[in-house]
Parts: structure tokens; sequence; C-alpha cells
């Protein structure tokens, strides 16, 4: 349990200081985005600092075999097509029967996004090796290590519980997209998440690039029907567009189901 507390203890101590260094050094208040040239390579460091952290903590523990058994996982392509499809369709398919529930219940479809099928696909194929800066640490490095602690179930929960504090810096930042959007509602999607990726992982026998691409095909789909409350200014409020509450309801439907499905998982990799 010690590796656990020192693998979030340096991935948050490291990725929140170049996350904070890269704002200040961008000037975001005279830019109006989140990050200038150079501010967005500081971020970058941060992002993958997940990753950086469990390379150096395999290393210390196994050396070069633990580094090897940890990026190994990336390297684990189950054949059969349907995990490939829930990977790439999950986040999709709730995003869009929300918007059906947003039809029904309100008489209007909600406003849809302007990113053509094909944009998104190829952001779902690029971006999912950049993926490996977060999943290496949180699904490669830390959730075997929790399952093995405190069973899969329960495990799922509580990084996602990190893994969505990780990105709290982001609701303060100016011209980021989580700027002033309620993290309470933020912190149930993210480990409803956190849980269907944790059985994704299992069912895969712990195949990281699977998580890797879900993770990907999530970020890139996520404005199909928009979510985002315009002019909001209160992180811990639970005040939120529709859409977002009607997502987060359906995957946290999901994630119980899943939940029940993990029980008595036994761990598939380390």
């Amino acid at each position: 349990m010690r590796v656990i507390v020192i693998f979030f203890s340096l991935t948050f101590l490291v990725s929140w200081s170049l996350f904070i260094a890269a704002a200040r050094v961008s000037g975001t208040e005279q830019s109006g985005s989140p990050f200038s040239t150079f501010g967005y390579v500081i971020y970058l460091i941060g992002v993958f600092t997940p990753a950086l952290v469990a390379i150096f903590l395999s290393w210390r523990e196994q050396r070069r075999a633990g580094v090897i058994a940890l990026l190994s996982q990336m390297l684990r392509a189950p054949s059969h097509f349907e995990w490939y499809l829930f990977a790439v369709s999950y986040f999709l398919v709730i995003k869009l029967l929300a918007a059906l529930i947003y039809r029904v219940a309100v008489g209007e479809w909600p406003v849809f996004g302007h990113d053509s099928f094909v944009s998104i696909a190829a952001g779902v194929i690029f971006s999912t090796p950049v993926q490996a800066g977060e999943e290496l640490g949180w699904r490669g490095f830390a959730l075997p290590r929790l399952w093995n602690h405190f069973g899969l179930p329960l495990a799922s929960v509580v990084l996602g519980i990190i893994w969505a504090v990780w990105h709290l810096p982001f609701f303060y930042l100016t011209g980021a997209d989580k700027l002033g959007q309620s993290f309470p509602l933020y912190l149930l999607s993210v480990v409803a998440l956190s849980i269907a990726m944790a059985w994704l992982y299992w069912r895969t026998r712990g195949s990281l690039f699977l998580v890797m691409l879900m993770h990907s095909a999530v970020n890139n789909t996520t404005d199909i029907v928009p979510s985002t409350l315009p002019a909001a200014h209160n992180v811990w409020s639970i005040h939120a567009s529709p859409i977002a509450w009607i997502s987060t309801a359906i995957l946290c439907t999901f994630a119980i189901y899943f939940l029940i499905r993990m029980q008595g998982a036994k761990i598939a990799a380390a």
C-alpha cells in the first residue's frame, strides 16, 4: 500500500505544480486561452506525470522487469471486435441517449456539436497514444495494486475519486473548458467512467490499449452533445446543464451494473 500512496503523492505534487506553472507563464488572464506555447509544453509534462511516476516506481520496485511489465500492458490487444466497439462507442451512445431523453422530456433536441465524424474519428485515433500519459499511471500502475488491496469494485471507485480530483486545477484555469463548471457533478461522472474502464480492463485481461482507446473516445465525443454550462462560476455548486445531469445519471446507472458484475473479480494483471 505504501507504493500506492507514494505514487499518488508524487503525481499530484508534480502535476499540479506544472499545471500552475503553465498557467503562470502563459498569462491566461491576458490571452484568454489556457496556455501559451511554452506553457503548453509544461502542461503536457504535467499530463504525462502519472506515466512518468509509474515508470519510475516500477523501476525502483523491479528494475527493468517492472518497467517492461508496465509497458507491455499497452500491447495487449484483444482479438474480439466487440471490445473495440465498446471502447469507442460507450460514451458516444450515452451522449446520444441523453439527447434522446432530453428530446422526450423537453420536446426539442438539445444543441449538437459541429465536429464532423471524420474529425472525431481522426481525433480518437491520433490521441489514443497520448492517453498513455495518464493511463500508464491510473490503470496500468495504480488500479492493479488498489485491486489487490480492496477488490476491483472499490478500487475502481477510489481511483475514480482520485482521478477526478487530479483534474481540479482546470476548474479554476481561465480559458479551460472546465472553468467554473460543477465539480461535484464532474466527480460523479468520472467515478462512473472509472468503474466502466476498470470493467473493460478486467474483461480484456489487463489491456491498457483498450482503456487508452476508450479514454480517447470519451475525450473526443464529449462535445457531440455539449454539456458545458455557459458563464458557470461556482465550482462547488451542483448547478449544471440538463444534458450534464442526464449524461451523469446514465453513466451512474451503467456503473452500478458494472460494479455488480465485478464482484469477486480475480486480478488479471500486476
